[in-house]
């Protein structure tokens, strides 16, 4: 194996999750809080998510209050429990595989633990090692660099023996900010610019799951 642990991004990374889940959720959302508004777009939600980011979308572009972003979150969380998002063809394959050969799986998302874990057991019959999600203060969210902190202080590993692998800007920045290596995971790309932004920024850039096996 190249990397000892894989540091893993899960929405539309591991699982394709935001088209049938957190998008919709979104809107359904914005149906209660801004009904004059209209809604965004797949294309311009997933823009946001990749830059500035959810946290800032929901706070500085659409303003919700506090009182807002706790009904936003009330009707993700419904969305979330309520549905089990599908994993990329070869994923679980990749995961099974790798923790078979000693590797370490941690995941870094902005969905929450619970869900993240359930994804797991129900698709690769394990749990992570190690997940940090949105449950975490907002303060050590990804793009923070707490969560690759905590696992190479975990693990005893070195920056050279994580690779994180993300399909959006947060990701990348998180990595860049300890300097460890990236990985594009762009098979859940559609937008030309996300695409063609994470190509030229990323150490390495995968079109398809099975060229990022065959790497690792």
């Amino acid at each position: 194996m190249r990397y000892r642990c894989l540091v893993l991004d899960h929405d539309d990374t591991v699982v394709k999750s935001t088209p049938d889940i957190h998008y919709p959720s979104f809107v359904e959302a914005l149906k209660t809080l801004r009904p004059e508004t209209e809604p965004l777009s797949l294309q311009e939600f997933l823009s946001y998510c990749f830059n500035p980011g959810f946290s800032e979308l929901c706070t500085h572009i659409m303003k919700f209050n506090e009182a807002e972003q706790e009904h936003q979150y009330k009707v993700w969380k419904s969305y979330t429990k309520s549905k089990v998002p599908e994993f990329y063809s070869g994923f679980p394959e990749l995961i099974r595989e790798y923790k078979k050969l000693g590797g370490i799986i941690c995941v870094v998302s902005h969905s929450e633990s619970e869900q993240i874990a359930r994804d797991y057991t129900l698709n690769c019959d394990l749990t992570p090692d190690l997940i940090f999600g949105w449950d975490l203060e907002e303060c050590q969210r990804k793009p923070n660099p707490y969560s690759i902190l905590e696992i190479m202080r975990r693990f005893n590993l070195d920056k050279s023996q994580l690779l994180v692998v993300d399909d959006l800007k947060p990701g990348l920045d998180m990595a860049r900010s300890c300097n460890v290596e990236f990985a594009g995971a762009g098979w859940s790309h559609i937008i030309p610019d996300i695409k063609s932004y994470m190509k030229n920024n990323s150490d390495f850039y995968f079109s398809t799951v099975e060229s990022f096996k065959e790497f690792i």
